[in-house]
Parts: structure tokens; sequence; C-alpha cells
């Protein structure tokens, strides 16, 4: 009876929470969750402290024209609004509301459920980190949220989130990078693990914008970020030269074959990369069938 409260870990302990945020997905294909109500868009409004912050244009795009057509199947999970009478407060659900806003819907289904601030804030990262939508940045602040605010120890979050406690004390060093840094992280331009590289080079600005301009793997920028400054200035520039027409039509020539965005990077000494961007894990199993074909 009361082991049961011993391991409730993070608000109302994890699997509570993750019971609520599955009603945000799908039973199976077809049986979409049924919504307590219809709420008017306009009593709906985004959590303040949820943790993802950027959401790529496209994607809502893409969003919005399936929620034309089909509408939105799964509900938002809302709570009532902590300040505002007859408003609603997402928890779950915020691509869906912005898409929605795209589609030029009027109202939307919603679950309301009652909820803390430290629930909210809980079930937003745990959401995102599930479904592997935070940026690095993005999820080390949602941990930074959960420390300063609700006093939780990276021992408590790497146990209730089933992450290491290693993973979460990377990840918060992110935060003390430059901000020029971190706007490459944002973007996708750096990798984590560049990035953390990065955080004891002597000249971080300055190694990040080779790291980007050459192309340069973790491990070269690890071993980069060793050297003393003076060596790294005298590196080569890049050897990346610009497409040509032909291989343009080559990317093009791919990405209409294959569904999916296609990018060579040729080198001038012949050698380069072929880059594949898959946007889910059916597009990832539908690269690998490809590849096995060759064989």
């Amino acid at each position: 009876m009361s082991e049961k409260k011993e391991r409730r870990g993070l608000g109302r302990g994890l699997s509570a929470l993750m019971a609520d945020v599955h009603l945000d997905q799908p039973a199976s294909d077809n049986t979409p969750r049924r919504a307590d109500m219809k709420l008017p868009i306009e009593q709906i409004e985004p959590n303040p402290d949820q943790p993802r912050r950027s959401f790529n244009p496209d994607a809502l795009e893409e969003l919005a024209a399936s929620i034309r057509v089909k509408g939105v199947i799964q509900p938002l999970i809302v709570r009532a609004h902590p300040t505002k009478a007859d408003h609603y407060e997402i928890v779950a659900g915020e691509r869906r509301w912005r898409a929605a806003q795209i589609a030029q819907l009027h109202e939307l289904p919603v679950i309301v459920r009652s909820f803390s601030d430290i629930e909210v804030l809980e079930i937003a990262i745990i959401e995102n980190i599930q479904r592997a939508e935070l940026n690095p940045l993005e999820e080390a602040l949602g941990y930074r949220q959960l420390m300063d605010r609700f006093g939780h120890t990276q021992e408590k979050m790497a146990e209730a989130l089933s992450k290491s406690r290693s993973h979460i004390a990377n990840l918060l060093r992110l935060l003390n990078l430059p901000e020029e840094l971190q706007e490459l992280l944002r973007d996708g331009q750096l990798s984590a693990g560049h990035a953390r590289a990065l955080l004891t080079a002597v000249d971080p600005v300055g190694l990040a914008r080779k790291v980007v301009s050459q192309g340069l793997s973790v491990r070269e920028t690890e071993r980069l970020a060793k050297k003393p400054a003076a060596e790294t200035k005298s590196l080569p520039q890049s050897r990346t030269v610009e497409k040509d027409a032909d291989t343009r039509a080559l990317e093009a020539d791919l990405s209409a074959a294959s569904g999916m965005k296609v990018s060579i990077d040729h080198k001038a000494t012949g050698a380069g990369k072929l880059m594949i961007d898959y946007k889910n894990l059916d597009e990832l199993d539908a690269i690998c069938q490809m590849l096995s074909n060759f064989r």
C-alpha cells in the first residue's frame, strides 16, 4: 500500500502521467479517442512553459492539409486556464492546435483533465521526448525548468524519464554554450555531440564555424577542440565545390524517385556524401528496403 506512494516519481508518478498522455495518441489506426467536448479555438491557449519552441512550417502545412480533409482525429488534452475564466490551456497537442488555425477551423475536440503546473510541464517534456520532437536545447531547457521551478534533481529526472543521469547532465551543459553555437544547434547545423566537444574548445565559436563549413565529424571536432587555438586557425578551407547542373539534376531525380529529399555533397577530391532525409520510421524502413535490393 505504501510502496506505490514511495515510487510515485515526478508529480503524480510517470505511469499516471503517461496514462493521460496516451489519450492523445490513437488506440489503433481506425479508432480515435473520444473527446470530452469541442471548444472554440479562441478559447484554447498554448502552455507558456511548453519546452518545444520551434515548429517546422512545412510539417505544419502538411498537417493542416490533412486536417482540412479529415478534421482533427485525436483530441487535444487541455486543462482549465489557471487565470482566465472559460479558457483552456493546452497540455498536449499544440502542434495540432497550430495546424488547425492554418486550416481555419473554428473549434477543436478536447479531453479536459485537471493537472497542476508541475504535471503540465512534466507531460509536455515526456510527450515531446517520446516522439523525439525536441531539439537538444529544448530538451535541456525542459530539464532546467523542472530543476529550477520544482526542485527536481538530475537523479530523480533520470529515474522517472528512463534516461541516464549522464544524458541529462550532458544536455544541461549545452545551455552554457555561446548564443551563436546554440543557434547552430537549434538549426540542426551542429549535433549535440559536436556541441559537447566544442564546450572544451579555446575558441568554440571560431571552431564551430569551421565544423559547419567543412562538415567535420564529431570525432574530428573532438580532436580539434583539444588543440591550442593557434593550431586550429591554420585548418584548410572547405573543399566542397559549388553544385553543378548535373549534380542538382541528379538530386532532383533521386528525390522524385524516392519521395524523400536527397542531397549530394560532392568535394573537389572526388569524394562526397549522399544524404537522404526521412520524416518518420516508415520512410526509414523504405530506405532500408531500397538499399537491401542492391545486394
